[in-house]
């Protein structure tokens, strides 16, 4: 790997009285194989991008079911343009006003702690979804959700009576 050459002796075996400069070679191969193998490695076992998955705890199926009091509901619809609609009660009663918010701090959140603070504990939020929503809508959504400690919610498929209701609005 390295080698060291020394000059060869004058003529006659005289040797001289000056000091020798020796020239040393080292081979670099090895250093250079060590590091590409070192690189490949470091390569091969990093994780570069951790996916990223949301956790959705699924109900049990022999979970109470059944119909929800609409005085102990909010039904959010999610828009487009982030638009969130919501109303309490049934959309196919004809008192039923639905209002529009959106994600910010005094939008969306605001209503779910009003809603909670004037409904009470047993609160469930129906949650509804059109086809020009976002799915981070929905993921926006539960987060408000986890934030403002609602625990009890439903994803269902929107109505056509909700539709006629977010096209009045």
């Amino acid at each position: 790997m390295a080698e060291i050459s020394a000059p060869e002796q004058g003529k006659g075996g005289q040797r001289k009285l000056r000091s020798r400069k020796m020239s040393i070679k080292i081979d670099m191969t090895p250093m250079v194989d060590l590091g590409f193998l070192l690189i490949t490695f470091f390569m091969l076992t990093t994780v570069l991008v951790k996916p990223y998955a949301l956790d959705l705890i699924m109900p049990v199926d022999n979970g109470p079911t059944g119909p929800i009091k609409k005085s102990q509901s909010l039904t959010v619809i999610l828009g487009e343009a982030n638009k969130v609609y919501y109303y309490q009660g049934l959309a196919t009663d004809p008192t039923t006003k639905i209002q529009v918010t959106d994600f910010s701090d005094k939008g969306l959140r605001a209503v779910l702690f009003d809603y909670k603070a004037r409904i009470g504990d047993p609160f469930t939020v129906v949650i509804k979804s059109t086809d020009q929503a976002k799915y981070g809508n929905m993921v926006d959504l539960l987060d408000e959700l986890a934030i403002t400690n609602n625990r009890r919610y439903g994803i269902v498929d929107i109505s056509e009576s909700d539709k006629k209701l977010i096209a009045v609005k």
